[in-house]
């Protein structure tokens, strides 16, 4: 039963980038799996509810991603959290999930079955109720739509951590530098605060601009007693910052192309760090005092 509920909640965070409701749509998908009878395929039914499921999801949430406040990414998966959960793979990386905002609903559930499951186009057809000649253009749709910037990560998982490491230990110093040094030239940086905590208020791009940034943020991180671990973040290398009481302040995504930084992802929000444990309020926004009347 564990293995199902973990196939529904691969399949729905893949489509939602949410931890929560993609908890939700495994639970749902598990209940119904328990109230129907004579299921032949367990797997195959409860790809196909969970993958409605996160479709319904996606629809209803549209509104409100379209008014989040500055950049938006996926709630992150961090360490042994994501034993079992997440794969070394670019399907499920922050980047790539992200990246699955530009599409439709059914654009997303035809590219996740596909790509992450390899569902025959027979099965995705059935799960969205449609021809499988249908299927196949939508997934050739989604593709050519998030083509341009689709992530491709180095081979080598342990080179992809020693370079996150130097680059870590470089912002870390302050080494304007070395984090030159270790930035490809059309690098990015996002942060998501969520408008609670003090992020980014837009990504940056560029080498120099993003170490002129890190730099920064190590003066405050100094300030604040900050301490950072890696971890691995959706299968890609990362890192986590504390706060002196070991209370969980950001979580970060380091993606490596071409043996250099092309992105740092940056979690702040609290909104979508709540499940890796107890948080920090040292990175929120001050709440503003109502002037009197």
């Amino acid at each position: 039963m564990n293995d199902l509920r973990e196939l529904a909640f691969s399949v729905a965070y893949r489509m939602l980038g949410s931890v929560a409701e993609a908890e939700d749509v495994a639970q749902e998908a598990l209940l119904r799996f328990h109230d129907a009878e004579a299921v032949e395929r367990p797997a195959a039914f409860v790809t196909t509810v969970a993958t409605r499921l996160a479709i319904d999801v996606l629809r209803s949430a549209r509104v409100r991603r379209e008014a989040y406040s500055g950049s938006w990414l996926p709630e992150p998966l961090v360490e042994e959290e994501a034993t079992g959960r997440v794969e070394t793979e670019e399907t499920v990386s922050l980047a790539f999930l992200a990246l699955l905002e530009r599409l439709g609903p059914d654009e997303r559930a035809v590219l996740v079955l596909r790509e992450s499951f390899d569902y025959p186009f027979a099965d995705i057809a059935e799960i969205l109720g449609t021809t499988q000649a249908n299927a196949r253009q939508i997934l050739s749709r989604a593709r050519r739509r998030i083509a341009d910037e689709r992530p491709r990560f180095d081979a080598d998982p342990q080179q992809r951590r020693a370079l996150a490491a130097r680059f870590l230990a470089a912002a870390r110093e302050g080494d304007m530098d070395g984090l030159v040094a270790l930035l490809a030239p059309n690098a990015m940086i996002v942060g998501d605060g969520g408008g609670k905590a003090r992020a980014l208020a837009a990504p940056l791009h560029g080498a120099e601009q993003i170490a002129r940034a890190l730099t920064a943020f190590a003066r405050v991180a100094e300030r604040w007693g900050l301490t950072f671990e890696l971890v691995d973040v959706n299968g890609q290398p990362g890192f986590r910052a504390l706060a002196p009481d070991g209370r969980l302040v950001n979580v970060t995504s380091i993606d490596v192309e071409g043996g250099a930084v092309q992105r740092v992802l940056s979690i702040v929000n609290p909104d979508k760090l709540g499940h890796l444990g107890p948080l920090s309020d040292v990175a929120l926004r001050p709440v503003r005092a109502t002037p009197p009347r």
